[in-house]
């Protein structure tokens, strides 16, 4: 496999899990505005999540991107179970693990709906923004 090949899976993975937590955000500010339909915080949690995403591609995201990138292209002889470090995929699996119970506990808590679309289209924002190096990066 070329570090090429290897590097688009890479953005592959990195972009869905942006799509994902567009998505689930998505979902959640629906749930909020199902239980309150006239607050206008709903529509703060967007803006919110793509300033704190914007911080958040510039102090970690690009950063973790670009180092994965430039230890792809060390790689003597890259194969598909590369795209990431395994340590990685650990840490992914109890993000979504954890992601997934705190939606859980925000179910009927329009605060907690809130917070976790925030936090969800916060790192969507992150991803997609630091996403941009799987293009720009030689």
């Amino acid at each position: 496999m070329s570090r090429h090949a290897l590097k688009r899976i890479a953005a592959a993975i990195w972009l869905s899990g942006a799509l994902v937590l567009l998505a689930k955000g998505g979902h959640l500010l629906a749930q909020a505005l199902e239980l309150r339909p006239g607050e206008a915080w709903v529509w703060l949690t967007i803006p919110a999540g793509l300033v704190i995403g914007g911080l958040k591609t510039e102090l970690i995201f690009a950063k973790a991107c670009l180092r994965n990138l430039e230890r792809i292209d060390r790689l003597t002889r890259p194969r598909i179970w590369m795209a990431y470090r395994p340590g990685f995929f650990v840490f992914l699996a109890a993000m979504i693990v954890l992601g997934a119970t705190l939606s859980r506990i925000a179910v009927g808590n329009y605060s907690g709906l809130l917070a976790m679309a925030v936090l969800d289209f916060s790192l969507a924002t992150a991803l997609l923004g630091s996403g941009r190096l799987f293009w720009t990066h030689r």
